[in-house]
């Protein structure tokens, strides 16, 4: 007879979606895990003056009058919640309720940042990114990086988020485009990097089509912002769990999310072979 043991510990990916590059905020006010919606800010240009002009009098001038000021209405955006969860089932024989509790809430806490992930890359990012995949195909990483970091330089002058699949996350390195800053990841640009493998599980372009062997789709976000509500535990009593027509226990643990970001999303195709 084996001896049973304690289930080998895990921990999630230290540089996914719930890592250094985004702020992860716990709610008190449950109304926000409905959704939430805000005026965008930084999406609007910043523009220069000039004050004068060297033209002499009569001259048409090309442009707007010295001075004039330009007007940007600030963009309504909105983020939508997602439920994720995890479920155990296990015989009532030598497994107690309050153990099943214990294994749901950890399998959920291990595997959560994964779930985000997909469902960020899913309904976020891809149905709101611009494509810059040239017409030619799929680029290299590091092109595809640049494109995207100029994409985003171009609507926003704060930093940005790189998003990039676990699968294509080894190639950061090879021509230093990212590195380690503390507990993110970094480009040379100054954005965070976050590597996902839920990202990975998706991998798909902004039309929903999913990437071609040896390719990979990375996209480029303004900051991101995940609000999380408390692990609710379902059903919240011992005799409940039970099915008695197969003498099964099940529980299960879910938590709801409202990842968000703002303003500009691109997207591009890169080559995984070096």
């Amino acid at each position: 007879m084996r001896r049973r043991i304690e289930a080998i510990p895990g921990r999630p990916l230290p540089y996914g979606i719930l890592g250094g590059c985004t702020d992860v905020i716990d709610v008190d006010d449950v109304h926000e895990l409905l959704g939430v919606e805000w005026m965008a800010l930084g999406c609007c240009p910043v523009r220069d003056t000039d004050w004068c002009s060297d033209e002499s009098p009569g001259e048409e001038s090309p442009g707007s009058p010295p001075g004039q000021k330009e007007f940007c209405d600030p963009a309504h955006e909105e983020a939508d919640p997602v439920t994720i969860y995890a479920g155990v089932r296990c015989s009532t024989i030598g497994w107690s309720y309050q153990e099943a509790i214990e294994h749901v809430r950890a399998s959920l806490e291990l595997g959560e940042q994964q779930a985000v992930e997909s469902a960020f890359w899913r309904y976020t990012l891809a149905p709101r990114a611009i494509d810059l995949t040239p017409a030619e195909g799929p680029v290299s990483l590091a092109q595809g990086v640049a494109a995207l970091e100029g994409c985003l330089a171009e609507s926003y002058g704060g930093v940005g988020t790189l998003h990039v699949p676990t699968g294509a996350a080894a190639l950061l390195g090879c021509c230093n485009i990212a590195y380690v800053d503390g507990n993110r990841l970094s480009t040379l640009a100054g954005n965070c990097v976050i590597v996902g493998s839920g990202y990975s599980a998706a991998n798909t372009g902004p039309d929903g089509t999913p990437a071609e062997p040896g390719t990979a789709w990375l996209y480029i976000s303004g900051p991101v912002v995940v609000r999380r509500g408390p692990i609710d535990v379902i059903p919240d009593r011992a005799g409940a769990s039970i099915d008695r027509r197969v003498n099964d226990r099940r529980v299960l643990a879910e938590r709801t999310y409202v990842p968000a970001t703002t303003c500009t999303v691109c997207a591009v195709q890169v080559t995984t072979c070096p």
